[in-house]
C-alpha cells in the first residue's frame, strides 16, 4: 500500500503541478504563451532523442562487447632464470623485441622491467591479450608479450586455459602469431583499418593489469602515426591513435569499431606514470593481416621489395625538387638493376597511388610494399613533373642482401661509398695510364662514413694499409682486417694528379 500511495502521490503532483503551470500560463498575453510552451515541448522532446542516442549508443557497446567476448583471449608466460652476459633490462629500457631506449614518455602495454642482477636473468612471468584470428586456434598478438617466453598459457573466455605455442614473431612490426589446439573457436571478423576516420568511435578489450575481458571505449584520435618505437630503422609503423584507456596487459589485445571488426592491436601508451593518459596507439589491420598471413603461410614474415630510397612530400621537398604536386611519396634515389629502375621509377617521380590506393607518406609506401609478397606486381600512379604516369612494377623479396643495396653496403659498396674495379677504358677516361690500378669511386652517400672522411667521386682508392687493391672485396677485407684489430686504416687516394693518405676508421 505504501509503494501504491506514493506513486498515487506523484501522479497527483504532476497533475497539480501542471494545473498551476497552466493557471500561471493562462494569465500572460498570448503571445508569449505560446512561445513559452513550444519552447518547454522542444526541450523535451530533444532531451528525449539525446536520451535515445545515447541508449543506442550504450547498446552498441554492450553489442560489441558481447560479440568480441570468446574471441578475445589472456595470455600468461613464463621465463625461466638465465644466466645471461651483462645486465638487461633495467627498469626504464624497452622490453624484448623494442631494442634501445624508449622516447619520453612511452611504456609498454606487457612488461615493467625490475632491477636485476649482473648476469642473470630471473624467473618472471607476465600476461598480455590476444584475439582469435581462426577457428582452427591461431591467435594475433604482440611479439613483446610473448618473446622470449619459455611458456604459454592462454586463457579462453569460456575459463579453459589451454597451452600455446609460438608460430612466429616479426619484430619489425611487434606482432607475433600463437597456435593452441581447441574447439569451439570464435574468431574475430577483421575490419578495414584504411576507412576508419579520427572520430569513429572503437573499442579497447584486453586484459590490463590482468583483469581479463575489460572492455574501454573512445574514439580514434589520429592516423597514421610514426613514433619510432617499433623496430628501429628496420620497423614498421603506421598506428592509430586512440583515447580508449588501454594499460599495460592490454597488449595485443583488439581494437575494434562499433561493428565489431577488428582494427587494430594494441600495442603501446605515451604516459609518464605507466598508465593510459589517454593516448594509446594499435597497429592498424592493415598492416597486421599481411604478417599474421604470412606466418601461417610460412612460418615467417616474407615481404616485397621496391629498390628505391623515398621521401616524404614537404615544402622543402618541393622546392628542392620544383614537385608539381604537394601530396604523395618522393622517390629519392633508385637501385640499378632493381625492381623500380627496371620498371622505369626515377629521381624526383611522386608515387600518388598504390594499386589505386592514395599514397601520402613515404612511410605510407614503404610499408605498402612491404606488405606485398615477393614476386607480386604493384600498379602505381606516379607525377612526374605535372604529368601523371603508370607503371607496373614487378617486386622482388626484402632480403638483408637487397636491403644492403640501399644503404651502401651492396657488393659494391664500403662505408655508403659505391666502388668499381679501374679498368684500362676508365684510367683512359680519367687521364690515368692504361696499366693503372686500384678502385674507382662513383657514387657517395651523404651523411656516410666516406663522405665523413673526405672521400669524393671519381677518386682512385689505389691501396689499403700498403695493399695494392684490384677487387672491392680486396678493399673490405683490409677494412675488416683493421677493425678486428682495433686501428685506423690508411687508404691511398689519388686525385687528379695528387695521391695522398686517407685514415678512416669504419
Amino acid at each position: 500500500m505504501h509503494r501504491s500511495w506514493k506513486s498515487l502521490s506523484l501522479v497527483f503532483g504532476a497533475v497539480l503541478c501542471g494545473s498551476l503551470l497552466t493557471a500561471v500560463v493562462m494569465t500572460l498575453p498570448s503571445h508569449l504563451t505560446s512561445g513559452i510552451y513550444a519552447d518547454q515541448v522542444t526541450s523535451a522532446g530533444q532531451a528525449k532523442i539525446n536520451l535515445d542516442a545515447a541508449d543506442d549508443l550504450s547498446a552498441a557497446f554492450r553489442n560489441v562487447a558481447e560479440v568480441l567476448k570468446p574471441s578475445v583471449v589472456s595470455i600468461s608466460t613464463h621465463t625461466a632464470a638465465k644466466v645471461i652476459r651483462g645486465g638487461r633490462g633495467k627498469q626504464g629500457q624497452r622490453p624484448p623485441g623494442f631494442g634501445g631506449q624508449l622516447p619520453p614518455g612511452f611504456e609498454d602495454l606487457f612488461r615493467q622491467f625490475d632491477q636485476m642482477p649482473e648476469g642473470q636473468t630471473p624467473e618472471s612471468g607476465g600476461v598480455g591479450s590476444g584475439v582469435i584470428a581462426r577457428a582452427d586456434g591461431y591467435i594475433l598478438t604482440n611479439n613483446h608479450v610473448v618473446e622470449g617466453a619459455d611458456e604459454l598459457l592462454v586463457e579462453l573466455s569460456d575459463g579453459r586455459k589451454v597451452e600455446g605455442k609460438i608460430v612466429g614473431t616479426d619484430p619489425s612490426t611487434d606482432l607475433a602469431v600463437v597456435k593452441i589446439e581447441a574447439n569451439n573457436l570464435q574468431p574475430v571478423a577483421f575490419g578495414d583499418s584504411d576507412a576508419i576516420r579520427v572520430g569513429d568511435w572503437v573499442l579497447a578489450i584486453g586484459s590490463p593489469f590482468g583483469l581479463d575481458q575489460t572492455v574501454t571505449a573512445g574514439i580514434i584520435s589520429g592516423k597514421n602515426r610514426v613514433q619510432g618505437i617499433v623496430g628501429g630503422q628496420d620497423g614498421f609503423e603506421d598506428f592509430l591513435q586512440t583515447d580508449a584507456a588501454i594499460n599495460p596487459g592490454n597488449s595485443g589485445g583488439p581494437l575494434v569499431n562499433l561493428r565489431g571488426e577488428l582494427v587494430g592491436i594494441n600495442t603501446a601508451i605515451l604516459s609518464r606514470s605507466g598508465a593510459s593518459a589517454g593516448i594509446g596507439f594499435s597497429i592498424p589491420v592493415s598492416l597486421a593481416r599481411p604478417v599474421l598471413d604470412s606466418i601461417i603461410d610460412s612460418g615467417s614474415v616474407r615481404r616485397g621489395f621496391l629498390g628505391a630510397q623515398v621521401a616524404d612530400v614537404n615544402a622543402e621537398m618541393i622546392k628542392e625538387f620544383d614537385l608539381k604536386t604537394d601530396s604523395g611519396a618522393l622517390i629519392r634515389g633508385v637501385v640499378e638493376g632493381q625492381p623500380a629502375a627496371v620498371a622505369g621509377l626515377q629521381p624526383g617521380d611522386v608515387v600518388t597511388r598504390v594499386d589505386g590506393k592514395p599514397v601520402t607518406s613515404g612511410t605510407q609506401l614503404r610499408n605498402l610494399i612491404a606488405s606485398k609478397q615477393p614476386g607480386s606486381s604493384v600498379s602505381l600512379s606516379v607525377d612526374r613533373n605535372g604529368a601523371s604516369r603508370e607503371l607496373t612494377i614487378n617486386l622482388q623479396e626484402r632480403t638483408k642482401e637487397t636491403m644492403a643495396l640501399m644503404d651502401g653496403n651492396g657488393a659494391n659498396s664500403v662505408m655508403g661509398a659505391t666502388l668499381e674495379p679501374l679498368t684500362p677504358k676508365i684510367a683512359r677516361e680519367l687521364g690515368l695510364a692504361g696499366d693503372a690500378t686500384g678502385l674507382v669511386i662513383t657514387q657517395i652517400e651523404d651523411g656516410s662514413i666516406a663522405a665523413e672522411n673526405g672521400l669524393a667521386v671519381g677518386d682512385i682508392v689505389e691501396q689499403c694499409n700498403g695493399v695494392a687493391l684490384t677487387s672491392v672485396e680486396d678493399l673490405k677485407s683490409a677494412l675488416k682486417d683493421s677493425k678486428d684489430a682495433g686501428r685506423m686504416s690508411r687508404l691511398t687516394i689519388r686525385r687528379g694528379n695528387v695521391t695522398m693518405l686517407a685514415p678512416i676508421r669504419p
